[in-house]
């Protein structure tokens, strides 16, 4: 999967899709398989980027954190039966009876930077089904295996003892605990669906059309384009060692006001020592190719690369070879 993160309104409808789907069971409400964060922020789990995890440079796995429920921000149960059924609805409201600390999306919307020059992007994360992931050479029980057709990273329910080894080994903490069935639960990128040749829930119900999906082998696919030959889509923190297989095409934000109050378009408002800090390195050279290819587009020339990242036809653009309606597919998918 690539995610364009300069087209991402963080409306939060893919949470929303994923949620109501595959985590609406018992021991899941604070499950967010799919969420949306602010950047910067300290996310969900909360603080995860500082929790360890993933592999060294010579291979070596790294020791992380085991997050809390309270990490992830339990779901809060309200005082309905006060307010709507003992009569204390005209002096009561509706809340938690014991304050949350950290809740999913706690920090949304709050960013960085100072007046006029404050800034900040969205982010979707979900399980980048890594082709060295962690959390399957975490489990002594191996109950975590990736599938050999298409790569997709899964936990066997019948065979995860909930030993939450896989939790502390996941650097980007994208695994949760089912506490009613002590089980690890996480993404399992809608394979039902791309079973029967539809995209993902969370790629398809997408309104800003942000997310491509297909095979990185495809050399004819918008993955294999973004990825292998304009190198504009990268993965988040590389540095983990997990290989993962999400990728994203940085954002270029908005450019800084000077202090005569215009703008000067030769600074960018995100810092880039930030973005370098979450994509590597070379993420300077990526964006530098998608102003390039911007200002090739402003000039009335013609763009491969925005004629990708724009995607002219839908699902076509974004989805081959899962095209497929969700409602007419054949069997029937989750939906």
């Amino acid at each position: 999967m690539v995610i364009d993160l300069n087209k991402c309104i963080g409306c939060q409808t893919c949470t929303v899709a994923c949620k109501t789907l595959w985590t609406d069971e018992e021991g899941q409400r604070h499950m967010f398989w799919n969420s949306v964060n602010t950047q910067p922020g300290r996310g969900t789990p909360k603080d995860w980027e500082t929790m360890g995890g993933g592999f060294d440079a010579d291979g070596k796995a790294r020791s992380g954190k085991l997050p809390s429920i309270e990490d992830f921000g339990e779901a809060p149960k309200y005082d309905y039966d006060k307010v709507f059924y003992q009569g204390k609805g005209a002096g009561e409201y509706l809340h938690p009876p014991k304050k949350p600390k950290w809740m999913f999306n706690w920090d949304e919307d709050q960013g960085a930077g100072e007046f006029p020059n404050s800034y900040f992007f969205y982010l979707p994360r979900l399980c980048n089904h890594c082709t060295y992931p962690a959390c399957a050479e975490a489990c002594p029980i191996k109950a975590i295996y990736k599938r050999k057709e298409d790569g997709i990273v899964l936990v066997d329910q019948g065979k995860c003892r909930g030993y939450r080894y896989c939790m502390e080994a996941c650097p980007y903490k994208k695994i949760y605990f089912n506490y009613v069935t002590l089980t690890a639960n996480k993404c399992i990128f809608c394979f039902p669906r791309l079973e029967k040749g539809v995209a993902n829930a969370c790629a398809r119900q997408c309104p800003g059309r942000v997310r491509f999906v297909g095979y990185l082998d495809d050399t004819a696919g918008p993955i294999h384009k973004l990825v292998n030959e304009w190198k504009v889509a990268i993965p988040l923190h590389p540095e983990y060692g997990t290989e993962p297989n999400i990728y994203y095409v940085p954002p270029i934000g908005p450019a800084r006001v000077g202090q005569n109050g215009n703008f000067d378009t030769t600074q960018a408002r995100i810092p880039i020592e930030y973005l370098q800090s979450l994509f590597g390195p070379n993420v300077s050279e990526t964006l530098a190719i998608v102003q390039a290819e911007m200002d090739r587009r402003r000039k009335g020339e013609k763009s491969e690369l925005m004629d990708i990242l724009i995607g002219w036809r839908w699902p076509d653009d974004f989805f081959k070879p899962f095209t497929n309606d969700p409602v007419t597919a054949k069997g029937g998918v989750p939906s």
